[in-house]
Parts: C-alpha cells; structure tokens; sequence
C-alpha cells in the first residue's frame, strides 16, 4: 500500500470513528435516563476505539513496512475496562436509587 492510499484509509477510519463518537454523544444528549444513557457512550466508544485501533494499525504498518500489531495491546486493556466500568457505574447508580427510596427497575427475571 503506498503512502497516499494508507494516509487516505486511515483518514477515512479517523473519520468514521468521530462520527460514531458524535452519535454516541447525540444519544447521551437525547436521552433522558441514566440507565438507558449508559448505553449510547460505552458501545460507543468501544466501538470508536476499535476504528481508532485498525487506523493506527494502517498507519504503523505502512511507516514500518511490515504488520505493526503493538497497538492491539491498548485496545485489549480497553475493552476489558470499558465494560468493567460500566457495570461499576450501574450498579452505583441503583445502590444511590435504592437509598434515595426511589422506584427501580425490575429485575430481569420477573418482567410481566
């Protein structure tokens, strides 16, 4: 791949990566719960990161001439955290809910 068409995929992958982080931001905006707002930036996100990921990949491996794969060790730690995180943050905000007194949602298993 020469330069002009590695520096072209990696601006369309950087592009397609902010416009997911714009939708994610869009979607923490419009939403009005908490709960259904932690949805809209953690796929998200994830998801930008991965693009990100395959761009600096792109970009690496064209520099170097040869498969550049150090930047898989970010995305792994990443996708390992994010959801991690947000679980953490779930479960926070009904523990807050449940002090407060305030009606939460039902349970999984009893829907109906």
């Amino acid at each position: 791949m020469n330069a002009t068409a590695s520096e072209i995929a990696v601006a369309v992958l950087l592009l397609a990566s902010g416009a997911v982080v714009l939708v994610a931001a869009l979607g923490l905006a419009w939403l009005r719960d908490f709960f259904t707002r932690m949805h809209a930036p953690a796929l998200a996100s994830t998801l930008a990161a991965w693009i990100v990921t395959f761009a600096s990949i792109v970009h690496f491996s064209a520099r170097e001439g040869t498969l550049a794969l150090h930047v898989w060790l970010v995305i792994i730690v990443l996708s390992i955290t994010a959801p991690v995180t947000t679980i953490v943050l779930a479960r926070a905000a009904l523990f807050r809910r449940r002090q407060a007194g305030d009606a939460l949602p039902p349970p999984l298993g009893r829907r109906g």
